[in-house]
């Protein structure tokens, strides 16, 4: 949806693969906030994007928004809702780790 995993590096091949996913994601996300009213989806959403982004290996925590006027403007009709770089990528599910990796890796 978002990014596309290159396979090659600018350094001329001097570092990994892995390596060179990491620095893509993170030039490319610059905000992840999971929108919630503080409820036990709303909760896990936000670990489990953490747990994500973490598993990308990118240096990012996921902003946990609350409240209700910041949500109402992201014009969504349930929560907990996954925002990444303010696009709504997901509302009114609880999105796995495994999702949310997909999500970002397309």
């Amino acid at each position: 949806m978002f990014f596309k995993k290159e396979n090659s590096c600018a350094c001329g091949g001097a570092c990994s693969d892995q390596n060179t996913q990491e620095f893509q994601l993170s030039d490319e996300i610059k905000s992840v906030k999971v929108l919630g009213s503080c409820c036990k989806n709303c909760h896990i959403l936000k670990e489990n994007t953490d747990a994500a982004l973490k598993e990308l290996g990118l240096n990012i925590n996921a902003e946990y928004v609350t409240d209700i006027q910041k949500i109402m403007a992201y014009n969504i009709l349930s929560t907990p809702a996954l925002v990444i770089n303010e696009q709504v990528i997901s509302a009114g599910k609880v999105l796995s780790s495994a999702e949310i990796v997909k999500m970002i890796t397309k």
